[in-house]
């Protein structure tokens, strides 16, 4: 296991962090949420921290927080309201891609202005019948002199409507076989051609937007191809996707244990029987397992972002914290619900967002069931030893 211990610097920042969302987000987030209303103001002084350059480079102007800093920072802020740590890890996912793979020129132009916000980022994979099955997408980009033309619609595209400059996958050949080796992955800024559909109502994780993507015509120019090598984008955005169910998963852990503190404050203080129902053995046991399952969320966490860190391959771990962190989100959530009894399902109490944001870490950067399957593939190649 590779183990980490954060510098002073970093604690700083997790602090600063801390005292932002105590200051700026924890008194909105309830009635934004509810409103399904975009945080603006929030959103600003996220630029002004530096956060949407927090991963990227200082040699690009970014802070350049290593992968355990930020997963818990993540927690963090999602421990507020889950949905201001999606409008950060999109444009990041993207940054990274670009910062691994993109020629130095790519990088010289687009990282700067992402660590600013001036340009802000997603990721565009997901389309209306596409989505655990990356292969199987079916926007394409045909090469056309100095452009490619790219045709088609993404879908659950967060940062849809805000965001301007996105890291889109493609099919620049669709006969090529096996079918990932054609598809390459491209920034695409919005213009002509490039816009956004329309704002998806979601059951939770409210308050960012989620919206279609819509290409028709559109003309990207080939030095905008990542890495400028045509077949390489399915490896690159699932290289990205490391960091994304790092942060997936640290959104589990903040979930969880907003959820576990507001079921500790509630049961101390309710009493049925004369007594607080801390007191009685049923709740008890509830609050030892969701504690237990939260600890163990985030050793996974630390684990798959120190191995990142290193320089060491993650996916396994990684794919393996977001798994566990996200069941244990989903499941904390309901039993924190149980906790407060009938008071936990009206929305005065923070408890019924907690269950509404959890399921979306079950689906997000891969369902659950499609995560096991990558993990039991790679865990044979591992173990082919013992067989």
């Amino acid at each position: 296991m590779v183990t980490k211990e954060m510098t002073t610097e970093e604690k700083q920042v997790v602090s600063m962090i801390r005292d932002f969302v105590k200051r700026d987000i924890e008194p909105v987030a309830s009635e934004m949420e509810h409103a399904d209303a975009y945080p603006f103001e929030i959103v600003e002084k996220m630029k002004q921290l530096g956060l949407f350059g927090c991963t990227i480079g200082q040699e690009y102007g970014g802070m350049g927080l290593n992968s355990f800093t930020y997963a818990k920072v993540i927690e963090e802020i999602t421990a507020s309201w889950m949905s201001v740590a999606g409008i950060i890890n999109s444009h990041l996912i993207m940054a990274h891609i670009v910062e691994l793979f993109g020629t130095e020129d790519q990088k010289k132009e687009f990282l700067p202005k992402m660590a600013t916000a001036e340009f802000r980022g997603g990721i565009a994979l997901t389309e209306p019948n596409c989505g655990s099955d990356v292969s199987a997408i079916q926007t394409s980009a045909v090469r056309d002199g100095d452009d490619y033309v790219v045709n088609g619609n993404k879908m659950l595209i967060t940062n849809g409507e805000h965001g301007d400059t996105f890291a889109v996958l493609a099919k620049t050949d669709k006969t090529i076989q096996p079918a990932y080796k054609g598809i390459g992955c491209f920034i695409m800024q919005k213009g002509p051609g490039f816009t956004h559909g329309r704002h998806l109502e979601k059951l939770g994780y409210r308050g960012i937007d989620t919206t279609e993507l819509n290409f028709k015509d559109f003309h990207v120019p080939a030095g905008n191809l990542i890495g400028k090598e045509e077949g390489s984008g399915f490896k690159q955005m699932m290289t990205g996707l490391e960091l994304g169910r790092i942060n997936v998963a640290a959104r589990g852990v903040g979930v969880a244990r907003a959820a576990f503190e507001k079921a500790m404050s509630y049961a101390q203080q309710r009493q049925t029987f004369g007594v607080p129902i801390a007191e009685h053995q049923a709740i008890q046991i509830k609050l030892a397992d969701m504690y237990t399952k939260i600890e163990a969320s985030r050793l996974l966490v630390e684990q798959a972002s120190a191995k990142k860190d290193a320089g060491e391959r993650c996916d396994l771990e990684a794919g393996a914290a977001k798994l566990f962190a996200s069941e244990t989100a989903m499941e904390v959530a309901l039993e924190a619900m149980r906790v407060h009894g009938g008071v936990g399902y009206i929305k005065e109490h923070n408890v019924e967002r907690y269950f509404r944001d959890a399921p979306l870490m079950l689906i997000g950067e891969g369902t659950n069931e499609i995560q096991r399957t990558v993990m039991a593939r790679q865990l044979l190649q591992r173990y082919k030893h013992l067989a």
